[in-house]
């Protein structure tokens, strides 16, 4: 089967990893071997709330209509910090366990943060979407979950500016955002992290998608290497080092990596897909 017919099972097992808990407005596409994207890829379909917050509505039955008509009258209405705050705070809720949405709790979550505007709001929401862009395979979507995280991580770094996990955030803003043509404007002040504290997970993770989007799959293993060595049980690092081995041509190490991710996986679902590429690769 040749490369560009490869289709990667990362993206599911991901979901079944435990990185979302969330409906997507948007169809997640991430199953499939993709092309690095650039930031004209991501401006050419660039995403607005709006747009998201439209689709979400969708979902929504005559009851939750309602409720949510009320809730976003109190914003407008809402002429006192802490008053609007409170109702920012009602929204994320709202989406988050009454819907079951991503994209409109953590814009809500967002928008509190920046009015609390604490070091602790704002990289919590800030996580939210960094969370996601991990994981997420569509250029335009990977833009608005980085240009969100983005602007909290600078307030963040305002308030402390020697705090390495802002920075890191920040970095993955560059390096999978696509909100920069130059990506090394993130890599480098998280490679700084990782070479003064190799023990930095969160560096070494980020380190390893940057280079596994890069095409770079040998600088990739070598930092989920890391991560797996430190620590054994981490299903995301195994799942990238897999794939990484899959996409540089190494059957013999993928098959490993794939195996050692079926014996620990719990969704039969997930297993079934780890066979069948197995059994590919063995073919």
């Amino acid at each position: 089967m040749k490369r560009d017919q490869l289709v990667l099972v990362i993206g599911g097992l991901v979901l079944f990893a435990g990185l979302f808990f969330f409906g997507k407005t948007v169809n997640p596409k991430k199953l499939a071997n993709k092309p690095v994207a650039s930031t004209a890829d991501a401006h050419s379909t660039h995403i607005e709330f709006s747009t998201l917050l439209a689709q979400a509505k969708q979902k929504l039955n005559e009851e939750q209509v309602q409720r949510l008509a009320g809730l976003e009258n109190s914003v407008v209405r809402g002429d006192v910090k802490e008053q609007q705050l409170h109702v920012y705070h009602q929204l994320a809720r709202f989406w988050k366990d009454s819907v079951k949405v991503f994209e409109p709790y953590a814009y809500y979550t967002a928008e509190a943060a920046k009015l609390d505007n604490s070091e602790k709001t704002l990289t919590f929401a800030a996580q939210l979407f960094i969370n996601n862009l991990l994981a997420e395979g569509e250029p335009a979507m990977q833009h608005w979950l980085a240009e969100n995280a983005k602007v909290l991580l600078d307030k963040a770094l305002e308030i402390n500016p020697v705090n390495d996990s802002s920075k890191i955030g920040l970095g993955a803003c560059y390096i999978l955002g696509n909100i920069s043509d130059n990506p090394m404007e993130g890599i480098l002040p998280v490679r700084q992290i990782a070479e003064n504290n190799p023990n930095n997970m969160y560096a070494q993770l980020i380190l390893g998608l940057g280079g596994k989007k890069s095409g770079q799959y040998g600088k990739a293993i070598e930092r989920f290497g890391i991560i797996v060595k430190k620590q054994p049980n981490n299903l995301e690092a195994m799942l990238h080092l897999a794939e990484c081995y899959d996409l540089k041509g190494d059957k013999i190490n993928a098959i490993k990596w794939y195996e050692t991710v079926k014996k620990i996986i719990p969704n039969p679902e997930a297993k079934k897909e780890l066979d069948n590429r197995i059994n590919q690769l063995k073919s």
